[in-house]
């Protein structure tokens, strides 16, 4: 899929190595990006080489580490906030690495998500988009998800407030919000659902497919176009909004 306005465009996909990210950077080196990706593992460099990208190194939660890739970077026109971390943080659970992992979540979610745009903001011109990866859950709920489902809805109110800061300066900044997709992230999630609940992983899927309105699994590359259609010359006059992109599982 191409859109008007990609094309030579300087685009910066975060958590850009794997699932969804690596679906967006894909999409956006298919319609002629100029494209950088980052992640905070070394699988970035194979992933940016093979679609002619720039890879970044860097945990989000640094802004020293975040600091350098915006030095990098000179100029940018759209900047997709797609890393994030989903983990089952159970509130029974009252482990030191339970806790932990609730506190690394939303550090990741929404710390990180933070300052990497405050580092990048400087780099956007007039008519530069921030894309933020949000999802179904910050529509809604998910027991065990404490913390994934609380940085999710924060993801959805700094896209509200942002887009209010940066309007005046020509900047739209709007949430894609996917439902179930394929990816590493969503498997591990779906076991450990299972493993909580008792119901085979199988079971577990067929009832999560089947509160969609249309059927089927998605894979990365079915989110996609909606990050190029936010990114692109269409989605001018669209800011402060999020997109769900879950086949109706939550009508909105």
């Amino acid at each position: 899929m191409t859109l008007d306005g990609i094309s030579g465009r300087t685009v910066l996909v975060t958590g850009a190595s794997r699932g969804i990210g690596l679906g967006i950077a894909r999409a956006f080196a298919t319609a002629g990006a100029e494209l950088h990706m980052l992640a905070e593992d070394e699988a970035i460099f194979e992933a940016a080489e093979r679609l002619g990208a720039r890879g970044h190194r860097a945990d989000i939660t640094s802004a020293e580490q975040v600091a350098a890739v915006a030095e990098a970077i000179p100029h940018l026109d759209v900047l997709v906030n797609n890393a994030g971390l989903e983990r089952v943080t159970p509130l029974d659970d009252a482990s030191v690495e339970n806790e932990a992992i609730f506190r690394r979540v939303v550090e990741i979610n929404v710390v990180g998500t933070f300052l990497v745009t405050r580092a990048l903001l400087p780099r956007l011109s007039h008519g530069g988009r921030i894309i933020n990866t949000a999802s179904i859950w910050s529509r809604g709920a998910e027991k065990l998800f404490g913390a994934y489902v609380a940085s999710k809805h924060a993801v959805i109110g700094l896209t509200k407030t942002w887009a209010k800061e940066l309007g005046p300066h020509g900047i739209t900044v709007n949430a894609v919000c996917p439902g179930w997709v394929r990816t590493e992230a969503s498997l591990r999630s779906l076991h450990a659902m299972a493993a909580r609940t008792g119901i085979a992983p199988e079971v577990l899927l067929e009832e999560i497919v089947a509160a969609q309105i249309l059927p089927g699994f998605m894979d990365p590359e079915d989110v996609a176009g909606t990050y190029l259609f936010l990114a692109s010359d269409l989605a001018g006059n669209i800011t402060g909004q999020s997109l769900g992109v879950d086949r109706g599982e939550f009508p909105w």
